[in-house]
């Protein structure tokens, strides 16, 4: 059932509100500002009902509150008001509000533009959803990594805590692909991806598909000697699998595994130390494939023999 959350100092407006669309959706009921931006950040509510005139914190700053928190800014907000000018209702959809409900409270009109409004929700996070997931395996495509990680590491140099970013790369996947065929490819690289999510599943961290055969993870929080030990537990599970391979080149299907380990700075790059982890992918293949090969905190080289 969808969440809704309404916002207004009366209990009596938001009870007669909350009986209007109870039977269809799951109301919460918050009686000021704060404890409404309270409960929006910490829910996934899919629409909120925000009165404009409150003590305190009033609807207009509320609004502005919730359009600057990433949590809350993609959630639409309908006001409710009394005021039926033009000057209010201008300013609140410049804010960033979808649409207004003026009291007294006409039921069809309310579960009407309550219900069009959430349908148009959901539909954007589906288009969202598909735009930042790799359709065969069901993981963060390129384009989510590239906008996640850039904020899972400023926070991280905020915090002064470990960052590690590692490149994995299936072994002679072309020669997988020229002997087995595409189909039987990409089922490769979805068992892979499988395999590997089962491994990379803690909100510290972070996996996807990077392109063709090759996937990027980091995990926030760990030293070098955990992250390494880590992957090394990935590389073996994906050789456990027991996929067969071209016997020209490898018995099973296996991964090369890249990766460095860093506590950043603000003024460092993410960047930078992605391409450390490819050069280390670089490395381990190398050196026979099937292995990781990683850098740690003061640049010095972990290998898996």
């Amino acid at each position: 059932m969808e969440k809704i959350l309404i916002v207004d100092d009366s209990y009596l407006q938001a009870a007669q509100l909350k009986s209007i669309l109870e039977d269809e959706y799951e109301i919460t009921i918050a009686q000021t500002g704060e404890e409404g931006l309270r409960l929006a950040s910490t829910n996934n509510y899919s629409l909120i009902l925000l009165d404009v005139i409150m003590p305190g914190m009033d609807g207009f700053e509320l609004l502005k509150k919730l359009q600057e928190e990433i949590i809350t800014q993609s959630v639409p907000v309908i006001l409710i008001t009394s005021l039926s000018d033009a000057q209010n209702e201008q300013y609140g959809l410049v804010l960033g509000a979808v649409d207004y409900i003026t009291k007294p409270f006409n039921a069809l009109v309310v579960k009407a533009r309550v219900n069009t409004h959430i349908k148009l929700y959901n539909y954007r996070r589906q288009v969202e959803y598909q735009s930042r997931t790799d359709q065969l395996t069901g993981i963060p495509n390129r384009r989510q990594h590239d906008r996640y990680s850039r904020t899972k590491w400023s926070e991280a140099a905020r915090l002064q805590v470990p960052f590690s970013v590692c490149m994995l790369d299936i072994d002679y996947f072309k020669v997988y692909n020229d002997t087995f065929g595409h189909p039987a490819g990409d089922k490769v690289i979805a068992a892979v991806a499988k395999t590997v999510s089962s491994f990379v599943k803690r909100s510290t961290d972070f996996l996807a598909r990077y392109g063709g055969e090759e996937f990027v993870a980091f995990m926030v929080g760990d030293n070098s000697r955990k992250a390494y030990e880590h992957f090394k537990k990935i590389r073996q599970a994906v050789e456990d699998l027991h996929i067969p391979h071209a016997p020209s080149k490898s018995q099973w299907v296996t991964v090369s595994i890249g990766g460095a380990t860093i506590i950043p700075k603000l003024e460092s790059s993410y960047d930078f130390h992605l391409k450390v982890a490819d050069a280390m992918l670089y490395d381990a293949k190398k050196l026979g494939r099937n292995r990781v090969v990683w850098v740690n905190e003061n640049m010095e080289k972990l290998i898996e023999r």
